[in-house]
């Protein structure tokens, strides 16, 4: 469950960490009135749980209360990648001589968490990490010790951050094991002339596992996070969106993480996560398939399935009946393998649709999905 901007800077606020005054609303006439109780001059923000806000429009400068308000009535309503604009926060400018990147995730492969830290900060971690990654410093976290006072001088030494950022970090570990959070992230993090760390910008994930701990986050704006996100958790799908033009579909999680990759490696960029574990009915499909069709940016669809408890003919089975209930228009690569898959790819030529393709090996089968979409 990814968290607002303005309520990821409460969770700082709370554990000791220092962010600009700000203030939150839905309202153009009441962001006048913040912005005279800020001083006036204020930093205007889309609250909307995507990145990319900036490049959209979503933050501008506001010079008094009068601008703030125009400013608020123009980003307010705003679609920013499939996600509409319900808040606005308005947060004091500062004056920034200094500003750093840095962030705690759960790095599920090595079974520990990851502190990521730049002495660059301000722009997408991913840019300075492919251009000079020696400016980014990785440093695995046992969850057994914890980031005390000497884990986070370390970290700061190795990332070329200043000695004030080591409270800081240890006060950001704290969000993260007490707030349930999978990943805790400033960017920027800044030194102010005056000397001051503050907290400019914030994304906090929590584990969906700790909803019921965490109650007080899930309500607000619901009807604001990404609508093909909204409608797959309607219909119980373990749905994702991300930004591509492939759809995936696979049975288990691990599968369908080693499929984004190889989609990516193919030359082209997943749309999204969808896991259908071990069931393969055919509503299940419609759902999956409907969900992924919805997505605009989609061009073709990649079902990857191993069969085991399900195997391969119902999964065929299911895609055949679907097939039935919702109209495809895209291409769609099927690739069927284990229990019972020559049975699954004789049902699936039998039902000879027009726009599914078979192939036998997952890189087959990707780079065919890959190509389709990059040509479409």
């Amino acid at each position: 469950m990814d968290l607002y901007e303005h309520q990821a800077r409460e969770l700082f606020e709370e554990h000791g960490i220092l962010v600009p005054r700000a203030g939150v609303t839905d309202s153009p006439k009441e962001a006048r009135e913040i912005a005279r109780g800020l001083g006036g001059r204020v930093v205007v923000k889309a609250q909307v749980k995507t990145g990319g806000r900036g490049k959209a429009g979503g933050v501008k400068l506001a010079s008094d209360p009068a601008a703030a308000e125009l400013t608020a009535r123009q980003i307010l309503g705003m679609d920013i990648k499939g996600h509409t604009v319900g808040k606005v926060m308005l947060a004091q400018p500062v004056d920034i001589e200094a500003e750093f990147y840095v962030s705690y995730v759960l790095d599920r492969a090595a079974g520990r968490f990851l502190a990521i830290a730049s002495a660059e900060g301000g722009m997408e971690i991913e840019e300075i990490a492919a251009s000079r990654p020696e400016a980014v410093a990785r440093i695995h976290i046992d969850p057994a010790e914890g980031v005390t006072s000497a884990k986070a001088a370390g970290i700061a030494e190795a990332a070329g951050l200043p000695p004030q950022t080591v409270d800081v970090l240890v006060r950001l570990w704290e969000v993260l094991v007490r707030e349930d959070a999978v990943l805790v992230e400033v960017n920027p993090l800044v030194r102010t002339r005056q000397g001051q760390i503050l907290a400019l910008d914030g994304k906090v994930t929590l584990d969906d596992n700790a909803r019921f701990r965490q109650a007080r986050w899930g309500a607000e704006g619901a009807a604001h996070d990404d609508p093909l996100e909204a409608a797959a958790a309607a219909k119980g799908l373990n749905y994702v969106k991300l930004d591509g033009e492939v759809g995936i579909i696979g049975n288990g999680a691990g599968l369908v993480m080693s499929t984004l990759d190889v989609v990516a490696g193919c030359g082209a960029r997943p749309a999204n996560f969808l896991d259908i574990g071990g069931g393969a009915s055919a509503q299940i499909m419609a759902d999956g398939l409907s969900v992924i069709l919805s997505d605009p940016a989609v061009k073709s669809v990649f079902v990857n399935v191993f069969g085991g408890i399900t195997a391969c003919d119902a999964v065929a089975d299911g895609i055949v009946q679907a097939l039935d209930t919702v109209q495809l228009t895209k291409p769609l690569v099927v690739r069927l393998d284990g229990n019972n898959a020559a049975r699954g790819r004789s049902i699936l030529d039998g039902r000879a649709h027009p726009l599914v393709q078979q192939a036998t090996t997952m890189d087959g089968a990707a780079r065919r999905a890959a190509q389709l979409a990059t040509t479409a």
